[in-house]
């Protein structure tokens, strides 16, 4: 199946952020991390502002039919504003200290972040978060990095270049894989 991919714009995102409020709903990283008070309103506001901070620094991309939808930072992002920090603490409340102490290694010095992807629940299985994947690396033109608490996406992202690069067990949480696609070395002249 093709899929029509294209760069966001600023009205795509409220759209953009209910499709990834719904890919992300039963997600172990999200539930972790998210209280279950509002927990449905924290994980969309959480959504639309990274999708926000993404549009400003790096790459969105989306169907056209807004079915799914992918972001990427470039490796030197600016780090968000305090205002816009803030909030995400409030809106982790108590599970931020959590999130804080989880232990995730850095992802590997010039690597592109891929911050998130998610497809629609109704779209799922078409082959559209390949796409979309396929897509980001191509805006990145460089090592791409990712952590995933789901196994079935560590197979997805081996098949689309990635590797494992590190498993952490989070103490009374998921399971995060690191993965990156391949960095590479530059050889000294002899």
């Amino acid at each position: 199946m093709a899929f029509h991919i294209r760069p966001a714009a600023a009205d795509d995102l409220d759209r953009a952020a209910d499709v990834l409020a719904a890919a992300f709903d039963t997600y172990a990283w999200t539930r972790w991390t998210i209280p279950r008070d509002g927990y449905r309103d924290r994980l969309r506001e959480l959504q639309r502002m990274y999708l926000g901070y993404a549009l400003e620094v790096g790459v969105v991309l989306v169907d056209d039919g807004l079915r799914g939808v992918v972001a990427l930072l470039p490796p030197q992002a600016p780090d968000p504003s305090p205002k816009f920090q803030e909030r995400v603490a409030r809106l982790h409340g108590s599970r931020l200290a959590a999130v804080a102490s989880a232990g995730i290694p850095p992802q590997p010095a010039g690597a592109w972040n891929l911050a998130t992807v998610g497809v629609h629940p109704a779209s799922q299985g078409l082959g559209l978060g390949a796409a979309l994947v396929r897509a980001g690396l191509d805006a990145a033109g460089g090592p791409v990095a990712l952590e995933t608490s789901d196994d079935r996406n560590v197979r997805l992202y081996e098949r689309l270049g990635f590797s494992v690069t590190a498993t952490t067990v989070v103490a009374d949480g998921p399971v995060v894989h690191s993965m990156c696609t391949p960095i590479p070395t530059i050889e000294a002249a002899s």
